[in-house]
């Protein structure tokens, strides 16, 4: 259920009623608009009186919401979510409601060579954020596995180097402590349903990248959204990277109606992935165009220096060269979208 307060309703007003719904064990969200003032009620709302609510000299207006996930729902938080990413030390960077990210870098942190040489290459094209994988779910037992936690130690010192914010996957919730300077944890598609995970990362205050599952609705998407932000934190940024299909020219296939879709019914800041969602290196760039035509906050594009000879996905990996081309030709697109 959402209430809307009328413009010019005092804090304590506010509060008044807040207390008022919190005896009848009712937790509420307040999103702040540049108009308006949304209450979320979250709880068993089935015994709330909508008419007294309405009734009242503050109220402009009072609505069940229908969808099961409550607190990413738009309805719920009317303006766009704008997620800060940063830490002592790093650029900070914002992402939604305006802002627009690139997250790039390998597939797999290999060595510190190889990270590094990367790190300095995304950044000098535009890149906002560093992205690197210590720990790879992989499909096979006997593919590369990861560095694991000297994996996140190179990563840490890359941040060192160039002062960018780095994202990397956790497979499991023990690993949580060497994530603690990490600035964004990201979900992989493979577990978007693990939700004892997605609980654990409910307890934390840090930005949160979920991507989509590889065969998820977007409901499920943002319900899997809804468990993180259940638990109390509400710095989730949604990742379409594509999901499977009857189609084998291509790795997956890139659902682009997902990001307005996604913008619709969610406040949430969609990036979006066309390395995973394609597996073609020859198709990132024109897949990462369409992305921003069609709305979305920011990129996440796979960058090796030596592609050929990399430990996991080289196929779809760009070199620098490639990936400051792309760079040059997203942000055409951009300034014809934002009207720059």
């Amino acid at each position: 259920m959402i209430t809307v307060l009328k413009k010019g309703t005092s804090d304590a007003q506010m509060q008044t009623l807040i207390d008022w719904l919190a005896g009848q064990n009712i937790e509420v969200h307040i999103s702040r608009g540049s108009e308006l003032i949304v209450l979320g009620l979250i709880g068993d709302t089935s015994k709330v009186d909508m008419e007294l609510i309405e009734s009242l000299d503050i109220v402009e207006s009072v609505k069940r919401v229908s969808e099961p996930f409550k607190q990413c729902s738009r309805k719920f938080h009317p303006e766009d979510s704008v997620i800060e990413i940063g830490s002592e030390g790093t650029n900070k960077v914002k992402i939604g409601g305006g802002h627009f990210a690139v997250i790039a870098g390998p597939c797999s942190i290999e060595s510190e060579e190889q990270v590094l040489c990367v790190a300095n290459a995304v950044k000098a094209a535009g890149a906002t954020l560093l992205r690197g994988g210590a720990f790879k779910p992989r499909t096979s037992p006997y593919d590369f596995q990861g560095l694991k936690a000297d994996g996140i130690e190179l990563l840490l010192e890359a941040k060192k180097a160039t002062g960018m914010p780095i994202v990397t996957e956790i497979m499991n919730a023990n690993h949580l402590p060497l994530f603690e300077d990490v600035d964004v944890i990201q979900v992989g598609a493979r577990n978007m349903q693990n939700f004892e995970l997605l609980k654990e990362l409910g307890k934390i205050d840090k930005p949160i990248l979920l991507k989509r599952g590889l065969a998820a609705t977007m409901k499920e998407f943002l319900m899997s959204a809804e468990y993180i932000m259940a638990g109390g934190n509400e710095k989730i940024i949604l990742c379409e990277r594509g999901i499977r299909t009857y189609e084998t020219y291509t790795r997956n296939t890139l659902d682009l109606s997902a990001v307005p879709m996604l913008h619709e019914l969610s406040h949430l800041p969609v990036v979006v992935d066309p390395s995973h969602a394609t597996g073609v290196k020859s198709l990132v760039a024109p897949m990462a165009q369409a992305a921003v035509a069609c709305g979305c906050d920011g990129l996440m594009i796979e960058v090796h220096n030596d592609p050929p000879h990399a430990l996991c996905d080289g196929a779809q990996s760009l070199t620098p060269e490639q990936f400051a081309d792309t760079m040059g030709r997203v942000e055409k697109i951009r300034r014809v979208v934002e009207g720059i």
